[in-house]
């Protein structure tokens, strides 16, 4: 720790967002596996979800509805025009596509700034090859195919390393208390 000499102001500075984009949602198709992608994005240290492809309010809803009771800051919201909304971040933040097909996480994390803004890439459908020329790194999970939620939260915990609950996680109306047995929680509405 650096000590600063008493006169010295001292400013808090916002780190950098950090967002996970879901392309290609299909309400029917992938409403489950969308719903889980966000909710492990939020645990694991990202800022906001982006959901595209077809609308769907219940994701929306459920990631709202968790981030209210469990705490903390996190935003959701649709972006009809990902493409377009990604070529515009590309100016200004990195790209970090998750894709069996790049290359693999544990070399490619050490290139990857955590002082910018940083938007998370997660394909449903069939994506685009732009967003592979686009995207500042393809990372790959393994070059299997598998769970793109496992992927996330391989990739974040790599990245950002261990995500503090009780500092991030504030606000909520229900805590969970770590217990080696049993379940502890805390209900903030019943007192």
């Amino acid at each position: 720790m650096r000590h600063r000499p008493s006169r010295e102001c001292v400013t808090e500075v916002e780190p950098p967002r950090l967002s996970v984009l879901r392309l290609g949602h299909r309400r029917e198709r992938d409403k489950r596996i969308t719903s889980h992608l966000g909710l492990t994005a939020r645990a694991f240290g990202a800022d906001e979800v982006i959901l595209a492809g077809e609308e769907d309010p219940s994701a929306l809803e459920t990631w709202n509805s968790v981030a209210e009771r469990f705490g903390g800051e996190f935003e959701c919201r649709f972006e009809a025009k990902p493409m377009s909304w990604l070529r515009r971040f590309s100016k200004s933040g990195t790209i970090v596509h998750l894709t069996m097909y790049g290359e693999p996480w544990n070399e490619a994390i050490a290139g990857i700034p955590t002082d910018s803004p940083t938007v998370v890439v997660v394909g449903g459908t069939k994506v685009p090859g732009e967003l592979f020329r686009m995207a500042d790194h393809n990372v790959a999970v393994g070059n299997q195919p598998h769970s793109e939620v496992a992927a996330l939260a391989v990739f974040l915990e790599s990245w950002l390393g261990p995500v503090d609950d009780s500092s991030r996680f504030t606000g909520g109306q229900i805590e969970v208390v770590p217990s080696e047995r049993g379940k502890r929680v805390l209900n903030r509405e019943e007192d």
